[in-house]
């Protein structure tokens, strides 16, 4: 009997269950983008400091602005404009399924100069301080390609056929000629 060792190091495995976590990661982001509308939104100003500061990273998801409620914290896009995401200070029914809403950022002392007149809403599920300057860097070209080529270099690595050492060999060999 031929008992075959796995060539793969504790480092090389190591290394393929953080390429394999980070995989499953990106699926499962695919998956809620997909299937549930839940998106990624990254705070460049300060406007809604202390609760969510510049460079917060956060999930949000894609809701009817009927389910708005006051102090809810919503993203609302604009049409020629940044979308902007501040605490809800009032809603009241439109027409048509619209609802008129006033908000304001926690920091600001003052509502938002206008209402937006809306459909829908996405609604700040939480965030993460600090995480959207690390996205921000990794969505570099030089960076993603350089991620991409360690990744491949790590699986090509652990995949690689490595030869048997010798001395083991010898010793299979003798054991398959004595049976």
């Amino acid at each position: 009997m031929n008992k075959r060792k796995s060539g793969a190091s504790p480092v090389g495995n190591a290394l393929l269950n953080v390429a394999a976590l980070g995989g499953t990661v990106c699926i499962v982001l695919v998956i809620l983008a997909f299937f549930f509308q839940i998106t990624l939104i990254m705070f460049k100003t300060g406007s809604m400091s202390p609760t969510i500061p510049a460079g917060s990273l956060a999930v949000v998801k894609k809701i009817p602005a009927s389910e708005v409620r006051v102090g809810d914290v919503v993203t609302i896009d604009r049409p020629s404009a940044l979308p902007v995401t501040h605490r809800v200070t009032s809603v009241s029914p439109g027409e048509s399924g619209t609802a008129s809403i006033r908000m304001r950022g926690d920091a600001n002392p003052t509502d938002d100069p206008l209402p937006y007149e809306v459909e829908t809403v996405r609604i700040v599920l939480w965030s993460v301080p600090e995480l959207a300057y690390t996205v921000n860097a990794a969505n570099n070209p030089l960076v993603m390609g350089g991620m991409t080529v360690a990744m491949a270099v790590v699986v090509t690595w652990a995949f690689w056929p490595r030869d048997e050492p010798r001395r083991r060999r010898n010793e299979s060999d003798r054991q398959e000629a004595a049976t």
